[in-house]
């Protein structure tokens, strides 16, 4: 049986790792909020897009000039 056998384990550096995750692209997400005595003090929240840029397609940002 393939069950009783482990998976091989696959080293992955941690550039392998970054290029994989940016590739596809990779969202983030977190909250922190400080508090004393039951009353909060300080809210921050954090959303983040990472993702590659590839040069070869244009900005949508640019002027075209036809």
């Amino acid at each position: 049986m393939t069950g009783d056998r482990p998976l091989p384990a696959e080293r992955l550096s941690l550039v392998d790792l970054l290029d994989r995750l940016l590739a596809g692209g990779v969202v983030i997400a977190g909250d922190i909020t400080l508090r004393i005595a039951d009353v909060d003090l300080v809210r921050v929240n954090l959303r983040a897009l990472i993702g590659s840029v590839d040069a070869r397609l244009p900005s949508p940002w640019e002027e075209h000039h036809t």
